[in-house]
């Protein structure tokens, strides 16, 4: 039987619905309730579709046909199902959901023992324990319960205080480690969260590759000093400072190639009075590109950007980096496998592209072969209740995702 579109739609549309925002977006946090409500859904749904599921030691929801054993080698395939505050309907789930509709067609298809399984994975946002791709960390093992433990919400728990209630369990992380061997591939759809898709008019394409990421934290630091009396060529203003170096990065990044990109999401000024010349400014940068040669360079280009910008008004200047995750080249044989499963189903032949955005395929990746199917994002809305993908492209991406893992 072809996957059902419609139902896809359903479950994308149900589990929108369980929000702590309704009406402004997705507030799914991990380990809230409409985050437990959420993968309470998918459970449930699965179960129905003759599945059974456990929870491994790091909080992920693992799901695969009621006959095929804990043991057994399986293709594996999700996504995550929490948000950023005020995100979208997509970000996430149609990964989950797409997943979910391939052991639903499984079973309508006959096919009991099919080798795949469901994962949610816990934490991929970050917003709610201040770093991503924990659920995926903590079960490869590149982080550890001490790590986790150091994490803490907005309530003040930690990563095992919060996730208890959902079956998370220190104790038992390394026990329940990930084995390479247990899996023939990850297979993660996405939407894309970019634009390139839409505006060419595209409606699925693999992913050949993630691009690195390196965060920093910067802070400036000059003089308080009245806002009335101090003129203008008296200054120290950390403010002013910041905010040469932000202008500086919108010109210095496209520089470096159309695939780097560097923000300055978040920003804390000192003593944040409307009459006081601000004494110092902390903000973050966050540097992503497709080559780890590129994020070499961009770094040199950013050191001098700020050194030069304190030395221009007499600041002194901390940069520390706090993120450095590389750029990751996606398995050549599994886009293979989607390109002669999109041949078999007369689909036009499928482009190619690069993710910006980072996914727990970038964790998974150096463990096993990982591939990612984009699905088009409206105007590349996404972290935003606009958000948007067409249900007949996130069929077709379900139909690739099936068509993949049910042929030798």
């Amino acid at each position: 039987m072809p996957v059902n579109a419609e139902r896809i739609a359903g479950d994308i549309a149900a589990i929108a619905a369980f929000t702590l925002t309704p009406g402004h977006g997705a507030g799914r946090p991990t380990f809230s309730l409409p985050w437990r409500q959420a993968r309470d859904h998918v459970i449930a749904e699965a179960g129905r579709a003759g599945c059974h599921h456990r929870i491994d030691a790091a909080g992920n929801v693992h799901i695969r046909p009621a006959s095929v054993g804990w043991s057994t080698p399986c293709w594996l395939a999700g996504s995550h199902l929490d948000s950023v505050p005020g995100g979208g309907d997509y970000d996430g789930v149609l990964g989950v959901v797409a997943a979910l509709e391939v052991l639903r067609t499984a079973a309508e298809d006959g096919r009991h023992s099919l080798p795949f399984e469901t994962v949610i994975f816990a934490e991929e946002e970050g917003t709610t324990f201040g770093l991503g791709m924990l659920g995926s960390q903590g079960w490869i093992g590149t982080l550890d319960a001490k790590a986790l433990t150091a994490l803490k919400n907005s309530e003040g728990e930690n990563y095992w205080q919060a996730g208890k209630p959902h079956q998370a369990d220190p104790a038992q992380l390394t026990a329940d480690r990930m084995r390479p061997k247990d899996w023939l591939g990850f297979l993660e759809v996405h939407i894309e969260q970019g634009a390139g898709m839409w505006k060419r008019k595209e409606s699925v394409a693999l992913v050949t590759g993630i691009n690195g990421r390196w965060q920093y934290l910067v802070t400036l630091s000059g003089v308080a000093n009245h806002a009335g009396s101090t003129g203008m060529e008296d200054r120290h203003d950390a403010l002013a400072g910041a905010a040469e170096v932000i202008a500086g990065l919108e010109s210095f990044a496209p520089t470096l190639g159309p695939r780097v990109v560097a923000t300055v999401g978040k920003l804390s000024v000192e003593p944040n009075v409307f009459n006081v010349i601000p004494a110092s400014v902390t903000f973050t940068i966050d540097l992503r590109a497709d080559a780890d040669s590129t994020l070499v360079a961009a770094d040199s280009g950013i050191r001098k950007l700020v050194k030069q910008a304190a030395a221009k008004r007499g600041l002194s200047a901390e940069m520390k980096q706090t993120e450095s995750l590389p750029a990751v080249a996606l398995s050549a044989k599994l886009a293979d496998r989607f390109r002669a499963a999109a041949a078999r189903l007369s689909l036009p032949k499928l482009p190619e592209t690069t993710s910006g955005a980072l996914h727990d395929a970038a964790i998974l990746a150096p463990i096993i072969p990982t591939i990612m199917l984009f699905v088009s994002s409206k105007d590349g809305i996404s972290h935003n209740p606009g958000e948007f993908s067409r249900t007949e492209d996130m069929a077709t991406a379900t139909r690739l995702l099936y068509e993949a893992v049910t042929q030798a």
